[in-house]
């Protein structure tokens, strides 16, 4: 009897396995994608296939690990440090294609998954930074580095990696490590929630209109949209407008409604500050503060010390100076925009003051006046395609690649375009993945993100797949999506992120791409704004999309002579997010703080003005409290200095110098992380930057 039962156990463990095997077999991560450049297979990955790949790719990256732990030999950058860069292969698959849909097409089941992976990736990363054989490791190929004979590239890689492990706990006592863990599954899960929240509060319903009277002032391109929004949204026959910017903005600046422009602007700017479920005060709160702890356990004084001793900017002294030298010139300059605004108001027989609901709507009026220039006039020059179509040409004009759009490469949503990158050679370089339209499962903003980076370890290239997200102005039933002049700049914006990891030419993948620090990242982006509105540049992608005639030159000179407008705004809410921002990460005690109060004083320190508000609010600050830029939101600011002083060598050599290129190509785009980003700018310039041309750029000199 007890044989029969052993036998009938065997064969049910048998048929376990076999099970087992044929379930793995069905799921796409497990098997080697046969697409195009083996891009995802997205209509084959289902939602239940994530959940067991991020397992066994954890369990064969711990494999792999603890095979270079054992190793007996001495340790060498080949069999420590490149074997590291090599591991993971499966769990970066997985986690690459998840990250990236749950950015940009997102549902419940995903955010659930997202939850239970959360403290599994942060006890597998933690296994690894904490391990004392495996740092042990490391440290001795850091301390012996000089003597190995290792490339440029390695030597940074080994420091890289070395500097991960102190920063990732490797010297704490054993008791200290159980801390850090919890503490790192914490933040962990109250970032997603962060996150979820803020989603579920932007794509809440701002405005319902049902008297076309309400709709005064609005163009008629702006009341489409909103009808055909209404009934996308269940409320046919009604006009709804979103908390989405390419829905609100236009409300606020052409409806002749004041007390729905503040009823809107308020809902946007409270977003996840409603006392509901939604609410980020309390989880916002803790993050800071638990922030503060793991910064203390780890030896710094604060959060900001943490982050800031890996960017350019070294410490938050240097930062609070940085942004103290602009905030001063800014504010004035947005004082005199006030001034503008209010003349124009009391011209029209008010008597009431400028407030923050009404810039839009009077800046919009200032911008007419002064330059006999508005948004609708330019929209209707910047269809989607042919602004595309435009950063491709500047694109080819500079590095010399190509862009073919491909139909037989699967997409993740049908908004998505699929484009394959070569050289004028023909060789291929990448695949980019556009998404621009905003929708229920998207986060609001815009990105540049990975599907696969590039790498070249033991001359096997691998080439990049990107992606470029964003929330434009969608197409409506008799109109194609037709830009906004801020829509343009963003998506040239986004798209040189999306140059930084497509040129990329690095060995090792952990400084491939925009593997590089926070605050020089944004200098590949922000740079191909400047090409955006060039004459020379409008006039080759800026047409009519009825008439195919090209923008007149009267109003490309127009927009030309508004290059100062509004510039002092943007500007003051701009750096009033980064103090925020700053303030909240240089808490030196890990207490809880009143979310909304900390926010009050924080601006009212700096001085900020009632007629603006901070860009972000600390209940919707999505890029420090969710998003990776956590003492680091003055990035772009920073970044805009090195991009201004680096378009000035094209100003100089001209526009599409293929020298000036050619330099920026190899010594900025293609590096990526593999050097100290000072010596590489330095390398292209010739000198460190300046700020001179920065300040002149927005007036503010």
């Amino acid at each position: 009897m007890k044989r029969l039962i052993f036998i009938s156990t065997i064969f049910t463990l048998y048929l376990f396995t076999i099970t087992s095997q044929d379930k793995n077999m069905d799921n796409s991560f497990f098997k080697e994608w046969s697409t195009p450049f083996q891009t995802p297979p997205f209509e084959e990955i289902k939602l239940e296939h994530y959940l067991p790949a991020f397992e066994e790719g954890i369990k064969l990256q711990k494999a792999e690990v603890d095979k270079i732990i054992n190793n007996t030999e001495k340790p060498t950058f080949e069999n420590t440090i490149e074997a590291m860069e090599k591991s993971g292969k499966l769990l970066t698959k997985v986690s690459s294609v998840f990250y990236n849909l749950n950015s940009a097409n997102t549902n419940d089941e995903m955010q659930k998954i997202a939850k239970t992976v959360a403290p599994m990736l942060s006890k597998h990363n933690d296994d690894i930074n904490l391990n004392e054989k495996l740092f042990a490791k490391v440290k001795s190929i850091y301390n012996e580095k000089d003597g190995l004979n290792l490339t440029t590239e390695q030597n940074k890689v080994s420091k890289d990696y070395y500097d991960g492990f102190i920063r990732g706990g490797a010297n704490l006592t054993n008791e200290q490590k159980e801390k850090f863990r919890k503490l790192n599954e914490e933040l962990s899960l109250l970032s997603l929630k962060f996150g979820e929240n803020l989603l579920k509060e932007t794509n809440a319903v701002g405005l319902i209109i049902d008297d076309k009277n309400d709709l005064l002032g609005l163009p008629e391109s702006v009341m489409q949209a909103a009808f055909e929004l209404g009934k996308a949204k269940g409320h046919e026959g009604k006009w709804v407008f979103t908390l989405q910017k390419p829905s609100f903005i236009p409300f606020l600046q052409y409806s002749e409604k004041r007390n729905l422009r503040e009823k809107i602007f308020k809902a946007y700017i409270n977003r996840s500050n409603n006392n509901n479920d939604f609410d980020n005060k309390k989880i916002l709160s803790s993050i800071a503060a638990l922030r503060v702890e793991r910064a203390n356990l780890l030896g710094y004084k604060t959060h900001a010390d943490y982050i800031l001793e890996k960017n350019m900017a070294k410490n938050s002294q240097i930062v609070y100076e940085f942004l103290t030298d602009l905030w001063k010139p800014a504010l004035k300059r947005a004082k005199m925009e006030i001034d503008d605004m209010q003349k124009i108001i009391y011209n029209e027989g008010n008597n009431f003051k400028l407030e923050a609901w009404d810039w839009w709507y009077y800046a919009e009026k200032v911008k007419k006046e002064k330059y006999d220039l508005d948004e609708e006039m330019l929209r209707p020059y910047f269809k989607l395609e042919n602004v595309l179509q435009g950063v491709f040409d500047v694109a080819s004009k500079l590095y010399g690649i190509q862009f073919v759009e491909r139909n037989d490469i699967p997409m993740y949503h049908p908004d998505v375009k699929v484009i394959e990158v070569k050289e004028t050679t023909g060789n291929h370089i990448a695949i980019l993945f556009t998404d621009y339209f905003p929708r229920d499962s998207k986060r609001s903003g815009a990105w540049m993100n990975s599907f696969r980076k590039q790498s070249n370890i033991g001359n096997n290239f691998i080439t990049p797949i990107i992606g470029n997200v964003g929330n434009f102005s969608k197409p409506t039933s008799d109109k194609p999506s037709l830009l906004s002049l801020d829509e343009v700049e963003t998506l040239f914006h986004e798209f040189g992120h999306a140059l930084h990891g497509i040129l990329s030419n690095s060995v090792y993948p952990s400084v491939s791409g925009t593997s590089v620090p926070r605050d020089f990242v944004e200098l590949c982006s922000q740079i191909m704004e400047n090409w955006a509105l060039a004459p020379e540049v409008l006039k080759m992608y800026a047409k009519h999309y009825q008439t195919n005639e090209p923008m007149p030159d009267d109003m490309i000179k127009k927009i030309e002579n508004s290059k100062l407008f509004n510039q002092g705004f943007e500007t003051v809410e701009y750096l009033a997010a980064s103090f925020l921002d700053m303030d909240w990460h240089t808490l030196i005690n890990a207490k809880e703080k009143d979310a909304i109060n900390f926010e009050k004083e924080s601006l009212s320190k700096i001085g900020l003005i009632p007629e603006i508000e901070s860009r972000y609010q600390s209940t919707n600050f999505q890029h420090i409290f969710s998003g990776g830029y956590s003492a680091g939101y003055y990035s772009y600011i920073w970044a805009a200095v090195l991009d201004a002083d680096a378009f000035e060598a094209f100003e100089e050599n001209g526009l599409f110098d293929q020298a000036t290129a050619l330099s920026f190509r190899k010594n900025i785009l293609e590096k990526g992380g593999s050097e100290d980003p000072m010596e590489l700018y330095k390398r292209f310039r010739g000198r460190e930057p300046k700020v001179d041309a920065l300040l002149k750029r927005r007036g503010l000199n």
